[in-house]
């Protein structure tokens, strides 16, 4: 039995999704006219502070893509890296800062890319959960050994979600 969503099933889910909150969105209006339109500016501001990071970051995938051929994602972060591939994207992960809402489609672009699932499963839950930036400002408010366990364990923990993820993508 295959799980893999076709193109037109994945069409389907997004207009369905966008016909649900299109739908909410109206009821809301109907409902309360002035909360809507509070909440719409305040959404619309969130999305201008957001907009320069996404773009920063959908235009250093695009380049990386762009010079990365397929071949070479695969050589670094395809399914045949093994240990060293995870490693590596949980390290690439745990250094870099930026939000989740841009890290999944970083990461599906480089799933279609060649990457393999493990590898894209430990970059993402260790750029979650792991704040090597953020280590000065957790070390001020928290303290040195809290701050280094907390991390060191989200490390961990990251490690042992792509593992998971790659078990259950090879059932």
């Amino acid at each position: 039995m295959s799980t893999k969503i076709t193109p037109a099933e994945a069409k389907m889910d997004t207009l369905l999704l966008y016909l649900i909150a299109a739908t909410c969105l109206t009821w809301s209006y109907l409902k309360n006219r002035e909360k809507t339109r509070t909440a719409m500016k305040k959404a619309f501001k969130a999305f201008e502070n957001i907009l320069p990071q996404f773009l920063v970051v959908l235009i250093l995938v695009a380049m990386a893509m762009a010079v990365l051929d397929t071949a070479t994602i695969s050589l670094v972060l395809g399914r045949d890296s093994g240990v060293w591939g995870v490693l590596a994207a949980s390290l690439v992960g745990a250094v870099t800062l930026i939000p989740g809402f841009v890290a999944f489609p970083a990461a599906a672009a480089l799933l279609q890319g060649g990457a393999g699932a493990t590898q894209i499963a430990a970059f993402v839950s260790s750029l979650m959960m792991v704040g090597i930036v953020t280590l000065p400002l957790e070390i001020q408010f928290f303290g040195k050994r809290a701050a280094f366990l907390r991390n060191l364990l989200a490390y961990g923990f990251s490690l042992i979600a792509a593992i998971f993820v790659g078990w259950t993508v090879s059932l």
